[in-house]
């Protein structure tokens, strides 16, 4: 996941309610859009970890072999450094760039769906 050249925060920021509910009208359902979308920010990052040091794994691997591997360090620091994907996930929701739709219940079904 290429995260672009907006300047996300990597600590906690201090937003108004009124900030975020705008689009939805609705500060619950604006929380599970964040909260889908990072789910989904989650899952990309984990991928792209998954696959860039699923290169320095070899077939040999045990614990007594383990051994230390700058590149793989480098990698790893690299994404620990990156802002958590509920960060990434509200700037995105706050700059427009998250598409959700509303789900509205159907009158007269049992379920609501």
């Amino acid at each position: 996941m290429e995260i672009k050249g907006q300047q996300i925060p990597t600590n906690t920021v201090t937003r108004t309610l009124s900030e975020l509910d705008a689009a939805t009208g609705n500060i619950y359902e604006t929380v599970n859009v964040i909260a889908r979308r990072a789910n989904q920010i989650n899952s990309e990052l984990k991928q792209e970890l998954a696959s860039k040091l699923s290169e320095f794994s070899f077939a040999t691997d045990n614990l007594e072999e383990t051994f230390e591997n700058r590149e793989q360090i480098e990698v790893s620091r690299h994404y620990e450094r990156l802002p958590k994907p509920t960060l990434i996930a509200v700037e995105e929701y706050l700059e427009g760039e998250v598409a959700f739709r509303e789900r509205h219940p159907q009158a007269g079904s049992p379920s609501g769906e």
